[in-house]
């Protein structure tokens, strides 16, 4: 995939409009879907208003909602006039949109009717304007005119397909990205046109994107990974996108699928492991007999096959890229998805390379790797000084131009050379596929002074049946788990349904909390026996609530350590 020109988002707005004028472009489930040249119509209006409100190049505008077809009109009309988008993520709390909106001085606001509610009342001295995201209305009391309202009418007598005249170069800002890391501290990340259009064009190495294709966004767009490879990407290659106009539970998902019948999607590891631990795994561990020919590898083989052909079904029969992103992906589940010919895909990138930096689809790559370096993209592997460990470090095209307002960061990330400290550890092998081992912030210091790697002993502690998650920390120097269990899983292996009789329900409580007890127990005799002397674990600790985790679903290790 070439684009031609420069690569600039406005290029990829006018190319889409060139290229793929009266095919499908942005649609909810089972609405019709607004065209690329629909969509180039809305983007010229709302440009003009945002003109018209003194919105000029430079000029910060955040963008808080959740996905839908105007949030990406919002997004391609501020970065193609040469304004600077600053996508927030709907998760953050008030106190923490606050801080973004003021320290990246965002002098507009396009927001959902209740993402503003919520943060009514916030001390924000620079914001002037605030347009609701549903209708791209002004709500400002002042300001609140007919003539400031976007004209959403695709089809309006004499309109034409030009957006308003703007000199967008490769090198300026196209975004700053907010990330909500598993440290607790917000950094905005500063991605040029460049940067993200390069690294989209890129991901046409691993998986094209098409005129035939339907993409269906389930995850939030104010997110690199979604925002390249969800939009980017699909409007590079003339592909329809579908967004949920509810969050993406099972219920809403399910008839989504159904109905949609997406040929690509993006995910991350929790969604399909949830999808195996609830749905699959149960089903071959419920009976006896079965656990025994399902421990057998053949079996299990033709068992995960047949699993994967309903799979297939479930997510529309048409799927031919499901890309796994934002966190590592569970051995037992990639087995899972491997042997079921389920058609998965492995990336890895992070918000400062645009994000991706290596992927590849499921088959065609080693186990638990993350696939091939793009092309395009220099990984090189340099040991820590102080830990002697081997960090991945990125060269290329994708790299963020540093973090906002922040050169001291920057400096501690980038080196002299143009490298960027990914701060994850890895290795490359034979074949050229990149392997992930670690965070080297997570990296904890034995009491022998040994490196200790804790995801390595995470991912022993979660191939135990009934573990959901777990984190590992250290504690008065010694080796901690902390995990959380399918209760459900413990409640069934009881076998006990619970009645309305209050000592019956009493009862089956004190024997769920005597099985997690043992299951504990068991875990770590699991775990010890399976780790060298230096990553003992010395507690097992039951975590009863799911661990609060980043928009990638990453665990925020920091409240647990």
């Amino acid at each position: 995939m070439k684009l031609p020109g420069r690569q600039t988002i406005r290029e990829v707005v006018l190319h889409g409009i060139r290229e793929y004028n009266n095919l499908p472009c942005l649609s909810y489930v089972n609405n019709e879907a607004i065209t690329y040249a629909e969509l180039g119509r809305m983007i010229s209006n709302f440009q003009s208003k945002l003109q018209q409100q003194g919105i000029r190049k430079g000029d910060r505008v955040a963008i808080l909602g959740p996905n839908m077809p105007n949030w990406v009109v919002a997004y391609l009309s501020v970065t193609s006039m040469g304004a600077i988008a600053v996508p927030v993520m709907p998760e953050f709390t008030p106190a923490e949109i606050r801080q973004v909106l003021n320290h990246s001085l965002s002098k507009l606001l396009i927001a959902s009717e209740k993402q503003l509610a919520r943060i009514e009342g916030e001390d924000l001295p620079d914001l002037q304007h605030r347009v609701l995201l549903e209708d791209l209305t002004v709500t400002d009391d002042s300001l609140r005119d007919e003539n400031w309202k976007a004209d959403t009418s695709m089809n309006r007598p004499g309109a034409d397909l030009r957006l308003i005249p703007a000199e967008v170069n490769e090198d300026d800002l196209a975004a700053i990205i907010y990330t909500s890391g598993t440290t607790g501290n917000s950094k905005g990340v500063m991605l040029t046109h460049r940067n993200i259009v390069f690294d989209a064009l890129q991901g046409f190495t691993v998986q094209p994107a098409t005129t035939g294709d339907v993409f269906l966004s389930i995850l939030p767009l104010a997110h690199t990974y979604e925002n390249t490879i969800g939009l980017m990407m699909p409007l590079l290659g003339g592909s329809q996108i579908v967004y949920l106009d509810k969050p993406p539970t099972a219920s809403v998902l399910l008839p989504a699928l159904a109905a949609v019948r997406p040929t690509l999607m993006l995910s991350v590891p929790l969604v399909i492991e949830k999808v195996f631990r609830n749905s699959v795994l149960p089903k071959f561990t419920h009976h006896p007999v079965l656990r025994f020919i399902y421990a057998i590898p053949l079996f299990r083989r033709l068992l995960h096959l047949a699993a994967g052909r309903k799979l297939m079904k479930t997510f529309g029969g048409r799927l031919k890229f499901f890309g796994i992103g934002g966190a590592k992906l569970d051995a037992t589940v990639e087995q899972f998805l491997r042997e079921a010919r389920f058609p998965f895909a492995i990336g890895y990138g992070l918000t400062e390379t645009s994000p991706l930096v290596a992927g590849g689809i499921g088959k065609n790559i080693r186990f638990q790797s993350t696939g091939r370096v793009l092309p395009e993209v220099e990984v090189s592997l340099r040991n820590d000084p102080e830990t002697g460990l081997p960090e991945i470090l990125v060269r290329g095209s994708n790299v963020m131009k540093g973090y906002y307002k922040r050169p001291d960061l920057t400096a501690e990330v980038m080196t002299s050379d143009g490298w960027f400290r990914t701060g994850d550890l890895g290795y490359i092998d034979k074949q050229k596929n990149l392997h992930i081992n670690g965070r080297l912030k997570n990296i904890i210091i034995g009491a022998n002074g040994k490196n200790i790697i804790p995801e390595e002993i995470e991912s022993v502690i979660n191939t135990f049946h009934h573990v959901l998650e777990s984190v590992v920390v250290k504690h008065k120097d010694k080796l901690v788990a902390l995990v959380h269990l399918n209760k459900e899983e413990v409640e069934a292996r009881l076998q006990v349904f619970l009645n309305d009789a209050k000592q019956v329900r009493q009862e089956a409580v004190r024997n769920v909390e005597q099985v997690i007890d043992d299951l504990l127990k068991e875990l770590l005799t699991y775990v010890n026996a399976r780790v060298n002397k230096f990553s003992q674990l010395h507690a097992v600790i039951y975590q009863p609530q799911p661990f609060e985790k980043t928009a990638t679903q990453k665990i925020k290790r920091y409240l647990y350590s």
